[in-house]
């Protein structure tokens, strides 16, 4: 247990390190958050209109939501692939743009919309398991096979950036992907998840601790300092973000190339049964 915590570390301040040398791939996680929530507007502002579901989930709000989802899914990861790409030509020693992971992804936009129509299927269906309030071990089982998904599919976006396949046999490799790197992508994502995640609770409980202590001389201070650590919260998950992005590149790398990119000589990643 202590190896596998110490090494899921090491995988976090290797990815900052890669991520530290070219800032301009922190744009990519911003511009998607901006995306999803203009997505988010666009649909929930005619659902709450046209009470969509105010009947139930009959076939009509099935198509509505099968739409936001595959909108939602769609922008995460085209531009989850445009910092996939600029992250590879970072790893290969090149200094990419923004432009240069966009330009990428665009490129691949149909492998991407067909994607997205995976992963929104399957996210309507996982969602319908964990929304069974009267059924607990139904909704273990969506969050099982949820977990699950995300490890499987964890190089996906990689697959869709490289290679020429379509989205179905860029699920298929991640997959065989993941079996022979399991032990790598779990710390991977443990270890970013567990670096950022202490972040934020370190930042939430002291600068609205603070907050709610300067609340009890001046409201204005306490305001601003809450919206200050808000604005902090959201800049540590747009790191974790890029920092996720950049790690699925370095990892599919290595699993394809079988040698540590720029940044990750000194980790001892076995890709197992290679």
């Amino acid at each position: 247990m202590f190896e596998k915590l110490s090494r899921s570390w090491e995988l976090a301040k290797a990815s900052a390190s890669v991520l530290n040398s070219d800032r301009e791939l922190l744009v990519f996680p911003v511009v998607s958050a901006v995306c999803v929530l203009i997505v988010l507007a666009t649909f929930l502002i005619p659902a709450t209109a046209l009470e969509i579901f105010s009947d139930g989930f009959g076939p009509g709000a099935a198509l509505f939501g099968f739409a936001f989802y595959f909108c939602q899914y769609f922008v995460i990861i085209f531009c989850n692939c445009a910092l996939v790409s600029a992250a590879m030509i970072r790893l290969e020693g090149g200094d990419p743009t923004v432009g240069d992971g966009f330009r990428a992804a665009a490129s691949r936009l149909p492998t991407i919309a067909g994607y997205a129509a995976i992963a929104a299927t399957v996210g309507m269906i996982l969602q319908a398991l964990k929304d069974r309030d009267n059924n607990f071990i139904v909704r273990m089982i969506g969050g099982a096979l949820g977990a699950a998904w995300t490890m499987a599919t964890f190089l996906v976006v990689p697959v869709l950036v490289a290679e020429d396949v379509g989205p179905i046999d860029a699920v298929k490799r991640s997959v065989s992907m993941f079996k022979r790197t399991w032990g790598e992508s779990a710390a991977g994502m443990v270890g970013i998840g567990l670096a950022t995640g202490l972040a934020m609770v370190a930042v939430g409980v002291v600068g609205f601790g603070l907050a709610y202590l300067l609340g009890l001389v001046s409201s204005a201070l306490a305001v601003l300092l809450g919206a200050v650590t808000v604005l902090v919260l959201l800049a540590l998950a747009v790191y974790q973000s890029a920092l996720g992005g950049v790690y699925s590149a370095a990892l599919y790398r290595y699993a394809v190339d079988g040698e540590m990119p720029a940044g990750f000589e000194g980790l001892q990643l076995e890709a197992r049964g290679r």
